[in-house]
């Protein structure tokens, strides 16, 4: 009732870990991978070792998160050492890669390949360091990012949109002009909170990414636009917190649906929750498989 195919990848249902949320260790993925998820993405690795921004990194309030954790990790040479291989795992695992220069992402690809995950995620939000802008919000820069990355892995790759661009659908388009095989929609978008009796902002960065119910309605709106786009397939995530949310996803067109912040607060067990929501949901409305509605709202 639940599976799905992405990318000629079986998943046993479309739920995914995000990238950020537990993906650390092999043991951890594993775990994730029997408590229910359809597959787990890594945390982002690029070609070094990072330690991210000091604390406070994260504000945690009722309708989501924020966050500036800064994509610390460990660097693929270090997380080659430790996974080993990512095929073994009990469900597919996504690696996910970013990095500073188109150098970097197609090195830190060629390197992620052979762990052999089922999939290679491309996070596209840092700025490029020799043009100076975010790569998210230039069409020339994703294909230009998507082509290395292409070159350098047969393995498919989803490439991670941000929100805080002008026109998603125009990044996305070049994405899959590029050779992308899939689109990831969507990373955090871009927030702040202040601390009223110290009169300056709370995050040490002062800015950071909006995740949880309140990304949720902006996910949606950016799943929706780009099915309109693209023919490739759709991983959507933001604000994904029970059967519900992940109906949505479906509906709006996404094949895959992303669950991140809501591990904070439903626990891992929150994937075979949210399944057993839309199964729930699917035989009260004699839906007998996603297909039937995946993007039955642009009809």
């Amino acid at each position: 009732m639940l599976g799905v195919k992405l990318c000629g990848i079986k998943l046993e249902n479309p739920t995914v870990l995000a990238s950020g949320i537990l993906g650390v260790t092999k043991e951890g993925v594993d775990r994730i991978g029997k408590a229910g998820a359809g597959a787990v993405t890594l945390k982002s690795l690029c070609h070094e070792e990072r330690q991210g921004y000091k604390n406070p990194a994260i504000i945690v309030w009722e309708k989501g998160m924020l966050n500036a954790i800064g994509l610390s990790g460990q660097g693929i040479s270090n997380a080659i050492k430790d996974f080993r291989r990512l095929d073994d795992v009990s469900v597919p695992v996504i690696g996910s890669i970013f990095g500073y220069r188109t150098e970097d992402f197609a090195h830190v690809a060629s390197e992620m390949s052979k762990l052999k995950p089922a999939m290679i995620e491309v996070d596209i939000s840092c700025p490029h360091v020799d043009y100076g802008k975010p790569i998210c919000s230039d069409k020339e820069l994703t294909m230009e990012i998507t082509r290395a990355v292409k070159k350098n892995t047969k393995i498919p790759v989803s490439i991670k949109l941000s929100p805080n661009v002008a026109d998603i659908r125009e990044i996305a388009h070049a994405a899959e002009r590029a050779g992308a095989d899939a689109i990831t929609a969507i990373n955090a978008a871009s927030g702040m909170a202040i601390d009223i009796d110290a009169r300056k902002p709370i995050l040490s960065n002062k800015i950071g990414g909006v995740s949880g119910p309140a990304l949720k309605p902006i996910a949606l709106r950016c799943v929706y636009q780009i099915y309109d786009t693209v023919k490739i397939p759709i991983i959507g995530t933001g604000g994904v917190s029970n059967g519900k949310d992940a109906l949505e996803m479906v509906m709006a067109g996404a094949t895959a649906v992303g669950v991140g912040t809501a591990v904070y607060y439903r626990g891992i067990e929150v994937f075979g929750e949210i399944c057993k929501e839309m199964q729930e949901w699917m035989k009260t409305n004699n839906v007998k498989n996603l297909d039937e509605i995946r993007g039955c709202a642009h009809k």
